[in-house]
């Protein structure tokens, strides 16, 4: 090593120098060969010849630095170095006739020569490039490299294309293969496109392929499970390269290339948010997400850093949780600007003194109990966290002056069927009908995110990975899916746009088939023969979810990949009275009375059994006037009572319980 590198310096200088005389030669050649053509391949005036060459030489390679024309990386030319070889002859040319007839007196030196000189040296200058290119290429191609096809011949298979042109890359492009019929037989940047992705096992065969690319980052949820259905068929390795989502902030290289996942084979739709709205709304403001160590609240979290608010508090009950996030988020950027608070959000004393010590200005409020099965067995724990746990919360930020509070709410709210998405939909009335003077209450529903804790597909991985049967509830059970990076994407912009009392709802696409979904993640695990185990619709759960009530008007947002929604609104004083009759029933314990209030807030809401709930005697919850919402005094404060103690008013006493999840 010591011996390469005292000869290193040596063997730059004779590079330099080889490069120095060989371009000194084709600069020297070509006014020789302009002198020629002019003069009919005879020398006359050879004085006159040989006092200008060196005059010449010199101006060339004055000028050829400025142009950076003077280094031997031949081999890796583009249009730009034709560019600056052009560049640089015009320069030196218009430099040289000032100085042999204006600046020597030379008027006698043929015009002609400057331009054929000119032309000459350009055509050498970069020929020699483009030669050493080809013959760098020529050699790679009988090298070790992986041969790569190309599915797509657009933007981003130019840029691959470019970057497998190094050496260092390890790939040789053969071919392209693209549905574009006007495409086909042209070369994109001297690769040819061989014809439709039809004949892509075809060409495996015939051409050697070791890998197929997929280089069409804006394909559709359809297009790319045609585009990995071919693929499998052909029998080659294949990848792809990232979404446009996730290009936004760079260029298609191949260190970016990774297998095709799940999420591509469910749509790629790119999000067009407005960043710089909701960096005005964040900066330099504290924000506190509760829920923070789940899916949903850590992806939040990961994101608002990056708009640098003033601090952010990441909240939640699970201790472990709160470890691990801590540890993620210190790898990036450190603990400064950051504090995590293990703590249950049910708590108001707790959660009063941290509003408090902080002076915390938006909450994201992703905490809550969200497993439909093991709700419906817990139902007085869900009523107690997702709804009075919400209203202890809400009215903590209300006295702390905080200006603006986001809940994440579910599709399971629409038309519940179950405990958790009836509390869901009990949140969403509340926020809308809040009657604060101050805080700003925004809802934000959405459907199942992919990866999410406790969600079907790590579910479904874990049993291929143990070679058991995938157990889906029914074979037509549908979802709406989407990932959790765009989700919380939407959730930021919705938190921008949204209006006091406002409910947005993201578009989720298209519901898909969950029997599909596990297909198609057994397929991409190489399981072709997966076992599949139908197991019957659990407790609470129903064959499709849905975003929006048939009574619900859907508006147009400032963001296209939002929706609002309008409904009647209830007004304060009545689902206050409802609240406090649910109270009354959680606290009783009695499952029966706990729903048959929770339907009287929400009469949408079905359950086993509902039909005899209409016996109970209650009042209507409904106003007789479409969107009415009545001005109600702002909520006094009232003495702090002891945590688990169970106060007269259900707005300020706590519920039985925590709220860990997201």
């Amino acid at each position: 090593m010591r011996k390469i590198s005292k000869q290193s310096p040596a063997l730059l200088r004779c590079r330099s120098l080889l490069v120095l005389v060989s371009q000194i030669g084709l600069i020297l050649c070509s006014l020789v060969c302009a002198w020629l053509l002019r003069f009919e391949f005879r020398l006359p005036d050879s004085n006159l010849l040989w006092t200008a060459a060196p005059i010449l030489i010199m101006v060339r390679l004055v000028v050829m630095p400025f142009f950076n024309l003077m280094h031997g990386w031949w081999r890796h030319t583009g249009i730009s170095d034709a560019l600056d070889v052009l560049k640089a002859i015009v320069t030196g040319s218009f430099a040289f006739l000032l100085i042999v007839r204006y600046g020597l007196g030379l008027k006698v030196f043929p015009l002609s020569i400057y331009a054929l000189e000119a032309l000459i040296t350009f055509t050498l200058l970069t020929g020699v490039r483009v030669l050493s290119r080809l013959l760098a290429e020529t050699v790679r191609r009988d090298s070790a490299s992986k041969r790569l096809l190309l599915v797509g011949a657009g933007h981003a298979a130019q840029m691959i294309i470019r970057e497998a042109q190094q050496v260092e890359t390890g790939y040789t492009v053969i071919g392209c293969v693209d549905d574009n019929p006007l495409k086909k037989g042209l070369r994109v940047l001297g690769v040819p496109v061989l014809g439709p992705v039809e004949i892509l096992a075809k060409m495996v065969r015939a051409q050697r392929i070791d890998e197929v690319l997929i280089a069409i980052p804006s394909a559709t949820q359809t297009q790319m499970l045609r585009l990995v259905a071919i693929c499998k068929e052909a029998g080659a390795a294949f990848r792809t390269v990232p979404a446009m989502a996730e290009l936004i902030a760079g260029r298609v290289t191949l260190q970016q290339v990774r297998e095709v996942s799940l999420t591509d084979l469910l749509g790629r739709i790119p999000v067009d948010l407005d960043l710089e709205s909701v960096r005005e709304h964040i900066r330099d403001r504290v924000v506190m997400v509760t829920g923070a160590a789940g899916s949903i609240g850590s992806e939040l979290c990961r994101q608002i850093r990056t708009y640098k608010p003033k601090l952010l508090l990441c909240l939640d009950q699970n201790e472990n949780g709160i470890f691990h996030l801590q540890h993620q988020l210190a790898q990036d950027d450190g603990d400064d600007h950051k504090i995590f608070c293990v703590a249950d959000f049910c708590n108001p004393e707790r959660m009063r003194k941290i509003f408090l010590t902080y002076a915390v200005e938006i909450v994201f409020h992703a905490a809550a109990y969200k497993h439909v099965p093991v709700m419906e067995s817990n139902v007085d724990e869900a009523v107690s966290n997702n709804v009075f746990g919400l209203l202890a919360l809400l009215n903590v930020a209300e006295s702390s002056n905080c200006s603006t509070f986001v809940m994440i709410s579910s599709d399971k709210a629409v038309n519940p069927t179950n405990v958790m998405g009836c509390t869901k939909r009990v949140g969403e009335l509340i926020l809308a009908a809040w009657p604060g003077e101050r805080l700003r209450c925004v809802s934000v529903r959405f459907g199942n995110v992919l990866g999410s804790n406790g969600s079907v597909i790590p579910l479904f991985q874990e049993q291929i990975r143990q070679n058991q049967p995938i157990t889906i509830t029914h074979p037509e059970i549908t979802r709406f899916f989407m990932t959790i990076s765009e989700a919380v994407s939407l959730v930021l912009q919705a938190f921008a746009i949204g209006r006091n009392g406002d409910i947005l709802v993201l578009d989720m696409g298209k519901p898909v088939r969950v029997a599909d979904l596990a297909k198609t993640l057994a397929r991409l695990s190489g399981k072709s023969r997966q076992e599949f185990k139908f197991i019957g619709l659990r407790p609470g759960e129903k064959l499709f979810e849905e975003l929006f009530y048939p009574d619900e008007r859907v508006f147009p947002s400032a963001c296209q990949k939002i929706a609002c929604t309008e409904s009647v609104r209830l007004a304060w004083p009545a689902l206050k009275r409802g609240l406090d009759q649910l109270y009354v029933a959680v606290s009783l314990g009695k499952r029966a009375s706990i729903l048959a209030r929770l339907q009287q807030i929400v009469p949408q809401f079905t359950y086993a059994g509902s039909d005899q709930a209409g016996s109970m005697e209650n009042v209507p919850l409904r106003p007789s006037a479409p969107d009415v919402r009545q001005e109600v005094p702002t909520l006094v404060d009232m003495p702090v009572l002891p945590y688990r103690t169970w106060p007269a008013n259900p707005l300020l006493g706590p519920p039985a319980g925590g709220g860990p999840g997201d």
